[in-house]
């Protein structure tokens, strides 16, 4: 279908707070509510290097990840 576009809809900005995109009853906000990821930061803080090699990804992230998995 041919339309023309309508550039006062393409030109609005619509800022999203990710805690809004996920459910109140969502099970992940139950498992942050209830487990304290920070001693993970404890364990692996020999596995990391501060001023070598590029910035890292979270270590948090990725155990949150594989729980999710």
């Amino acid at each position: 279908m041919l339309k023309k576009k309508n550039r006062a809809i393409t030109n609005q900005v619509e800022f999203v707070s990710i805690s809004d995109l996920v459910p109140k009853d969502h099970l992940l906000r139950a498992v942050e509510e209830s487990i304290d990821f920070d001693f993970i930061y404890d364990e692996v803080k020999d596995l990391y290097s501060e001023n070598i090699g590029r910035p890292s990804i979270d270590p948090v992230v990725l155990i949150k990840l594989l729980m999710l998995q």
